[in-house]
Parts: structure tokens; C-alpha cells; sequence
């Protein structure tokens, strides 16, 4: 077996997206719980304006000056290896920024540097709830 936190600065940006992806929509579903939302639907609602590309690039718009030179590293491998065979209905633009945030998120995550990840989810949380207003 590969030993993922030693070797997740060799991975590709799009698996370091794909657990970021993950990681990601959890949190935020732990946080829609926390405030108390029980209903699916609402659930499920409320946590589509965190995790869509839309969602991210308005993140990533707010927060990307303040990413290290290793965290812009990561992001531009995630953005710059997104895939060309997106769904049609999706802004190719913020489908990779989207693709680099996640790939953030997977590496800080692989790495186990939770207190960097809170620190981003935090942030993100709180750009959503101000700019997309809920």
C-alpha cells in the first residue's frame, strides 16, 4: 500500500480532488446538521449552494491571495487537470477552479493538517453565507 500522506504531494490534482470533493461535502453536511436542519429536502438544498463549481469559484475568488505558494501549487495542478469532458451545462472556468479547491482540500486532508482544512471550511462557509445569501 502507498502511504498517501508521504507521497500525496507526487498525486495528480484530480485525485487529490476527488477525496477533497468528499472531505468537502461532508463537513458541510455535518454543518447544515449542526444548525439543526433535519429535513432532507432542505438538507439537500442548502448544502448545493456550498458545494457546487459556482460555489467554489466565488470561494476561491475571496480566498485564493491568501493561499500559500504550496496551497497555489495544488490548486493550479487540481484546476490545470480537470477534466475536458464536463457536463455541457457547466461553466468550464469554474469547473476547474472548482477541480483546483477540492484538490486543496484532498491534499490538506491527506496531509492531516485538519487545522488548515477548518481553518479553509471556515472561511468557506462564511464567503457562501455572506455573498449567496441564504
Amino acid at each position: 500500500m502507498v502511504d498517501l500522506k508521504a507521497n500525496c504531494h507526487l498525486m495528480n490534482g484530480a485525485d487529490l480532488a476527488y477525496v477533497g470533493d468528499a472531505y468537502y461535502e461532508l463537513m458541510i453536511r455535518k454543518y447544515l446538521l449542526s444548525k439543526g436542519i433535519t429535513k432532507n429536502k432542505e438538507l439537500q438544498k442548502k448544502s448545493i449552494m456550498y458545494v457546487t463549481a459556482h460555489a467554489h469559484q466565488i470561494i476561491c475568488d475571496s480566498i485564493l491571495s491568501t493561499f500559500t505558494a504550496e496551497e497555489l501549487n495544488v490548486f493550479k495542478r487540481g484546476r490545470n487537470g480537470a477534466p475536458h469532458n464536463h457536463r455541457k451545462n457547466l461553466n468550464y472556468a469554474e469547473y476547474g477552479t472548482s477541480t483546483g479547491f477540492e484538490a486543496v482540500i484532498g491534499y490538506w486532508y491527506l496531509k492531516e493538517n485538519f487545522d488548515r482544512l477548518r481553518e479553509i471550511i471556515e472561511l468557506s462557509i462564511k464567503i457562501v453565507e455572506e455573498k449567496i445569501n441564504e
